[in-house]
């Protein structure tokens, strides 16, 4: 850690798919996309923010605050922690709807990968998940 960011580019350039910790009293932060900064103070005073979706692990507590269990996955876990984890932003008439991958239509994921420009590391994940449906299947 550095500066209070882990770099996943420093870990066999892993990509991050989930972007979350536990806090010590049991809530669960998630960012979920860029400059999503989500924070939660305990009744004990420490407060905690995650912040950064999948581009970088920002955090931040309280001084002395104690320490929190790291939760975030990365895109070498396992397909069914990714399906769980990996969040996807779709704009709405109402603003914004954001979804796990595998709450997404399998025509919608192929909407994306038709129509979007994707990193390859999500690319790949789109192109597994819909190799999962199909074995499922």
């Amino acid at each position: 850690m550095k500066n209070g960011y882990l770099n996943p580019e420093d870990d066999e350039n892993r990509h991050i798919v989930l972007n979350r910790i536990k806090c010590p009293d049991g809530t669960v932060l998630t960012s979920r996309y860029s400059h999503e900064h989500v924070r939660h103070t305990q009744a004990d005073g420490f407060s905690y923010t995650v912040d950064g979706g999948t581009e970088a692990l920002y955090r931040s507590h309280t001084s002395d605050a104690p320490e929190y269990e790291e939760l975030s996955i990365y895109d070498n876990a396992p397909h069914h922690e990714i399906r769980e984890g990996f969040y996807w932003v779709s704009r709405t008439d109402d603003g914004r709807k954001i979804s796990a991958l595998k709450e997404l239509s399998t025509e919608h994921i192929q909407a994306i990968l038709d129509t979007q420009k994707l990193a390859d590391w999500r690319r790949d994940i789109f192109e597994a998940e819909l190799k999962f449906r199909k074995q499922i299947c």
